[in-house]
This record gives structure tokens, C-alpha cells and sequence, in this order.
């Protein structure tokens, strides 16, 4: 939405431009510092109208640039935290699973034991 009103205030801005150059017809003395020329108002307002253009069009492709640049930077630095930290998940998780492993033999043992017991061992051994 914010594209189609600066659509259509550049061309807003571009009729009122027109409607002035067309009014103004006048051939005016320009000052080149090295030298002085005469050329029609019309085109002297065209012109600067032009070169502004130009200007503000290359100012914001490199702004797009940038912008674009830095996504790019962004991403790649979002995607390393996240494998960071998912490798630093399953390392936990390798841990959790080490103290779960270590408790289940301990559990296994003490069940081994018991039964031993109760078929007749008195030293709990197999």
C-alpha cells in the first residue's frame, strides 16, 4: 500500500513539474562557472527535474542494497545460533541420557539382586 501512494505522488509530482515547464518557455542565460549558455527555461526545469530523479533513484538502490546485504549477514548469523544451539540441546540431552542410563542400570541391579534373593541366593550374586 505505501508503494501505491508514492506511486502516485511521483506522478502527482511529475504532472505539477510538467504543467510548470510547459508554463515557463522562456530562454534563460545558465552560468556554468567556466561558461554561460542560453537555453529554453523548459528544458533547465526538465533537466534538474531529471538529475534529481537520477539522484534519488541511486540513493535508494543503495539503501536496497545494503538492506539486502545485511538480511543476508542476519540469516546466516540466525541459522548459526540455531545450530548452536541445537547442538548444545542434544548435548543435554546426551547428558540426561547418561545420568537416565546409569540410574536404570542401578535400578536393574538392585531388581537383579532381589530376585536372586528370592530364588534362593543368599549372597545376591547370579
Amino acid at each position: 500500500m505505501k508503494m501505491q501512494w508514492a506511486l502516485i505522488a511521483g506522478l502527482v509530482f511529475a504532472l505539477l513539474t510538467g504543467i510548470f515547464a510547459v508554463i515557463n518557455v522562456d530562454s534563460v542565460q545558465v552560468n556554468l562557472l567556466f561558461n554561460t549558455v542560453q537555453i529554453p527555461l523548459i528544458l533547465l526545469i526538465l533537466g534538474c527535474t531529471l538529475i534529481g530523479g537520477i539522484i534519488v533513484g541511486s540513493y535508494g538502490i543503495y539503501r536496497q542494497y545494503r538492506l539486502q546485504r545485511e538480511n543476508k549477514h542476519l540469516k546466516l548469523r540466525v541459522s548459526e545460533l540455531e545450530s548452536s544451539a541445537a547442538s548444545n540441546s542434544s548435548f543435554d540431552s546426551f547428558k540426561s541420557m547418561d545420568s537416565l542410563d546409569s540410574t536404570e542400570q542401578d535400578s536393574l541391579l538392585d531388581n537383579d539382586s532381589i530376585q536372586s534373593q528370592r530364588k534362593g541366593n543368599p549372597t545376591g550374586t547370579l
